[in-house]
């Protein structure tokens, strides 16, 4: 393909890139806000971990060790489904200690140790500045194999305005500073980048499944076409099985790696953590993430296998297996999708990686160096400027760290040392771990234990992986490897004091882990932390129970240190306005008005202390205001121990008001269960009292009739038929109280036999109506009925929405008048619903009654004088069953003026969602309530 062609094309991807994230940073809070609060974006983020290693060399990874590759991806997948807890830990911690880098997160947690953050961030760009130069690497091998260029300049170094990796660093520099060092706050988000990001991850996994769809389908016959080509190849048969994966301990080790770079990789934790805008974003990204890495990994051994069988000559660069097969083919088009694809995997790694290491460089290394030496602090004021060029400083160290990204990669060209950088990195990385996970969960963990756990395990690091991948490089003898320096056999990287027999990894991860953790703990254990380690150990590791820190209480006075000083030394670091605005809104919130002459209290310290740690970094931010102290008339020690010591009052302060908080609410809860448990007494009393009466008065006169029957065999036919009649009543009363009764330990139970089916509602009333005739006319109340012609049917249960309705009709006969009683049936049709309304002319009920008639035992009116007959249980066994089936009942009044009851139902689903018999009761709305 002619090279300015693959440029243009190249160009126009990346103007693309930066047009996207122009319109996420300029619209953030406008057009773009969608998707800057998206989770579906923050999770697309996550995936810069893909890079080119995962894009090409994932495949040749497969054409050598099989499944091999998919520890890689297996230890990520595990620490977002397993992980979840430490995570929204993380993510909870940094967001109020205004973390801006892992450096930032180790070294607050430390008593904000500036030796522990310069160790972290050199440690990060000894690490992380070979696995740049990959990514230049990929870009550049990738380039040169679709246009041709690289024919016959194997191992020959390209002019620097000729070679496509210089050209690729200067573009992702230029990328990086313009939306990566814009604002002076690292501790804010960067939206646009976050979307460019997530949009170069859907590129990436579109161009390779488009990729691993055209092989598998276009090259072959299918999978299993495919797998029976390479299964009758004996060499390849074995990359088909578990073997390549199991036969050490190497997978396991490639897990946990993997595993823990998740959380330690600068590009990671800056997207999981820093740009995290919102902790609800998690769960997204505990599924979606994984998903992503299965999805992108699908077509890895199938793509490795098939160019194994098609391209079998062993010269055959298997990590470009990707870009080889479509070019054999003649698949140009597709050809160039798999490079925008390679290209979108390294750009995504360069700026973000490049972002979090240049705020680590500036923030941990430059400019507590340049504090220390006062020059920021003690400088006159011009103009109102900041006297610290922050954004000049990680400016500057972007393009550092990209030219010793491309410096690495024009030494290493194809040596060892930079092929085998992934996992070499990882496991760099993963030194990080125990001192960042250690501190979050074990408040006894130090800065000095920490300090020499991450020192041991890089030494043993760097000593058994990171220099041996130098002497296989050529650039140290080889007997440094075989023999031990200096002949001492003991001493051999890849056999430390005798340990043979594993990978150089697994014994790398072993060594280093023992020196790290052990050094880690046994130092802490012996060691006693200063005063602001055990303040700065509590918001990290109780995390999860503390939240967002309360406010801490002013008035604290007696510092040393005036308003005016802390106000000057705000203007010099952050300029003018911004300090200005800021203790403006902070003097406001508090209720206070900051003289400049007056000492400047506890509470202003900690918040010029959090200002600037957003800004400059944790550790900076404390050598700011040490700096400060010197300046002045106040020993530096002296800050320290105000510092402190405020610290501690706000924390235990926090304390007492939280403990405060949970008695108070505990009180709380007991008070209301102590006068629920009062109202349910006194409901009890009331119900013994009405069933007894209800009971004893059918009972008292069934005997009393049934003794005059019996004692009187004489009495005349006329009189005994009465006396029957009455016992018959008085019996069916009785019946109708115990059946009630029944129906409510049912219905609690969960006991009843639900028959739900579409319910024609009119000829329920048109029944109900008629079933109750008689008692409307003994009353001498009148009932009427208005009903649409036609009415929908309601999905319900018959038999008890008549039970309802038969329990509302004869509430309304007995509580209408005698002989001027009215009653009116209606039924109003809705879109979705049908409401049925029983009005009378009775009473009323009043207001503070509407609500209450409709527990249990509940009856409007003084109990046992101005109460109608019953127990009680009619309304409530109503609700029980509207609720059911997914309706609503409530009552309507004004005394003196009648009531009107309302039932509304939902209208059934169309005829061909019925099911014959009823639904289960779990299938219908409110059954967890029935």
């Amino acid at each position: 393909m002619p090279a300015w062609a693959l440029v243009a094309i190249a160009l126009a991807y990346l103007l693309l890139l930066f047009a996207i994230a122009w319109w996420g940073d300029r619209h953030a809070r406008g057009a773009a806000r969608g998707l800057v609060g998206s989770p579906t974006v923050y999770a697309l983020s996550l995936a810069v971990f893909c890079t080119t290693w995962t894009f090409y060399g994932s495949v040749g990874r497969a054409a050598s060790i099989g499944l091999g590759f998919l520890p890689i991806y297996l230890g990520p997948t595990l620490a977002m489904i397993l992980g979840m807890l430490l995570l929204r830990k993380i993510v909870l911690v940094a967001r109020t200690q205004r973390i801006a880098s892992i450096a930032d997160f180790i070294a607050a947690r430390y008593g904000r140790s500036h030796a522990l953050g310069g160790l972290v961030a050199a440690l990060a760009v000894i690490v992380i500045i070979p696995y740049i130069a990959l990514q230049l690497k990929a870009v550049s091998v990738s380039f040169e194999l679709l246009t041709g260029l690289g024919q016959g300049t194997e191992g020959k170094a390209r002019p620097f305005l000729l070679d496509t990796a210089f050209h690729t660093t200067l573009l992702m520099a230029a990328f990086t500073i313009l939306f990566g060092a814009r604002q002076m706050d690292a501790a804010e988000h960067h939206p646009g980048v976050v979307i460019a990001v997530a949009f170069e991850s859907v590129v990436k996994l579109a161009a390779f499944l488009a990729l691993g769809t055209f092989v598998v389908f276009g090259l072959f016959e299918g999978p299993g076409d495919l797998f029976a080509q390479a299964r009758a190849l004996p060499e390849m048969a074995r990359l088909l099985t578990a073997d390549p994966l199991l036969e050490d301990g190497s997978w396991i080790t490639a897990t946990v790696l993997a595993l823990l770079a998740i959380i330690c990789l600068p590009r990671q934790f800056q997207m999981l953590v820093v740009e995290n805008t919102d902790e609800r974003h998690l769960p997204r990204a505990m599924w979606l993430f994984p998903l992503y890495l299965l999805l992108i990994n699908i077509f890895v051994l199938p793509v490795a296998l098939a160019g194994l069988v098609l391209l079998p000559d062993p010269a055959t660069d298997r990590d470009m297996v990707v870009l080889a097969l479509p070019l054999v083919q003649g698949w140009t088009w597709l050809a160039v999708l798999v490079f925008i694809g390679g290209l979108s995997a390294a750009a995504g790694m360069i700026v973000v990686e490049t972002i979090a290491l240049s705020t680590m460089v500036s923030n941990n290394l430059v400019i507590p160096t340049v504090l220390r030496r006062r020059l920021a602090v003690l400088a006159p004021e011009q103009g109102g400027s900041p006297r610290l060029p922050v954004l000049a400083i990680r400016r500057v160290a972007i393009v550092v760290i990209l030219l010793l990204g491309y410096a690495y990669f024009r030494l290493a060209g194809e040596a060892y040392a930079l092929v085998a950088i992934g996992l070499i990195s990882f496991a760099g990385v993963a030194q990080f771990a125990p001192a960042l996970v250690g501190g979050l969960f074990w408040a006894g963990a130090t800065r000095r234990g920490a300090i020499m756990g991450l020192m041991g395990g890089a030494l043993v690091w760097g000593y058994t992986l990171l220099l041996p991948s130098f002497a296989r490089s050529g650039w140290l003898p080889q007997g440094f490897l075989v023999d031990g320096p200096w002949g001492v056999e003991l001493l051999r990287p890849y056999a430390l004091l005798g340990l043979e027999g594993l990978d150089p990894l697994t014994h790398s991860l072993f060594w280093s882990a023992l020196a790290n953790i052990g050094l880690f703990v046994g130092v802490s254990l012996f060691d006693r932390a200063g005063r602001t380690e055990r303040a700065q150990a509590i918001p990290f590791v109780e995390a999860l129970h503390l939240g967002e820190p309360p406010r801490a209480r002013g008035g604290r006075t007696g510092t040393g240190l005036a308003a005016g000083e802390l106000t000057r030394l705000l203007r010099r670091l952050l300029g003018r306005e911004r300090a200005r605005a800021a203790l403006t809104e902070h003097a406001a919130s508090r209720g206070i008005v900051l003289d400049p002459d007056e000492p400047a209290d506890g509470e202003l310290v900690l918040f010029a202390e959090r200002l600037l740690t957003g800004v400059i970094g944790a550790t900076s931010a404390r050598v700011a205001l040490t700096s400060l102290s010197q300046g002045g008339a106040m020993d530096p020690a002296e800050l320290l121990r105000m510092l402190d010591e405020a610290s501690e009052v706000i924390e235990y302060s926090r304390r007492l008001e939280q403990k405060s908080a949970e008695l108070e609410q505990a009180s709380a809860a007991l008070r209301a269960a102590n006068e629920r448990l009062r109202e349910l007494d006194r409901l009890k009393d009331d119900f013994l009292s009405t069933v007894t009466h209800e009971l004893r008065t059918p009972l008292t006169a069934v005997r009393s009739f049934a003794e005059i029957l019996y004692d009187d065999p004489d009495l005349d036919l006329a009189q005994r038929q009465e006396f029957l009649a009455l016992v018959i009543r008085e019996s069916e009363r009785l019946t109708r109280l115990i059946n009630q009764l029944l129906d409510m330990a049912k219905i609690e139970a969960g006991a009843v036999d639900w028959q739900v089916t579409r319910v024609d509602l009119r000829a329920v009333v048109e029944e109900a109506v008629a079933s109750t005739g008689q008692i409307f006319r003994d009353n001498g109340v009148v009932v009427a009925t208005r009903l649409p012609p036609e009415v929908p049917p309601v999905q319900g249960d018959h038999d008890r929405l008549m039970q309802v309705l038969v329990n509302l009709l004869a509430n309304a006969a007995k509580f209408a008048p005698a002989r001027t009683g009215r009653v009116e049936v209606t039924l109003d049709v809705g879109l979705d619903w049908i409401e049925l309304a029983v009005r009378d002319n009775g009473r009323g009920i009043p207001a503070g009654d509407l609500e209450a008639i409709f527990d249990k035992f509940r009856q409007s009116g003084e109990v046992m004088t101005d109460r109608p007959a019953g127990t009680g249980l009619g309304l409530s066994i109503c609700r029980r069953i509207v609720e059911h089936v997914g309706g609503r009942i409530w009552a309507e009044s004004r005394p003196g003026e009648g009531a009107t009851f309302r039932v509304r139902l939902p209208v059934a689903a169309p005829a061909a969602q019925d099911r014959p018999g009823g639904v289960p009761l779990s299938g219908m709305p409110g059954a967890a309530e029935g």
